[in-house]
């Protein structure tokens, strides 16, 4: 049945029926991917701008089945065809975190940012992500004060140097892009997560 159904395809394409030829691969992808891979492999002329939104298709299909490295494979194949594609590069950054390489989804968020300051999804990682290294740094440098038994007065001001630096470079970065979170969307996380920071900004004072 797939088979007919990415014959069909074929002929849609022949004949630049662009919308039906979506369709039918659509069908084809939900009724036996690896089958409908292969024809978009071997029989989509990529010079076509139609390949791209059959290779969507299947990017969708597995970034939906949570097939993260085939979904992310796609999402790349895209992007050379138009790298400045912002859903794109949103979906690709996504499975690269879900892939476990978030310093990579960084660069592709930062990348995201570039084209579209307000996009939501890349300030929201962005600014987390800042908060947690800094969360790391902060009790790193906490964890390392408390091992000096009887501090002296230059070992507390390096300390709270230390935490001034962490507060500027970190949790400064990390209250713009929370921020700007908050201009477009009402996040509950993100006005939560700026308050701590408000609090910390006030102990240090």
């Amino acid at each position: 049945m797939v088979g007919e159904t990415l014959q069909k395809v074929s002929v849609a394409l022949d004949n630049r029926q662009w919308d039906q030829a979506v369709t039918l691969f659509r069908q084809a992808v939900n009724t036996n991917v690896e089958k409908a891979e292969m024809f978009y492999w071997t029989s989509v002329d990529k010079s076509l701008e139609v390949s791209s939104r059959i290779g969507r298709e299947l990017a969708a299909y597995y970034k939906k089945s949570r097939s993260y490295d085939k979904a992310y494979l796609f999402y790349k194949e895209l992007l050379q065809k138009s790298p400045n594609d912002v859903n794109c590069l949103v979906s690709c950054a996504e499975m690269e975190v879900c892939r476990g390489r978030e310093s990579e989804a960084l660069e592709t968020y930062r990348k995201v940012l570039s084209l579209d300051a307000d996009n939501l999804a890349a300030n929201i990682f962005i600014g987390n992500y800042l908060y947690l290294k800094a969360e790391r740094e902060k009790k790193q440098l906490e964890a390392d004060y408390k091992k000096i038994s009887a501090p002296t007065r230059m070992q507390y001001a390096r300390y709270r140097n230390g935490l001034s630096d962490v507060f500027t470079n970190s949790y400064g970065k990390a209250k713009a892009y929370l921020q700007r979170v908050l201009q477009v969307f009402p996040s509950m996380e993100a006005g939560n997560t700026l308050e701590k920071i408000k609090k910390m900004e006030l102990e240090l004072k």
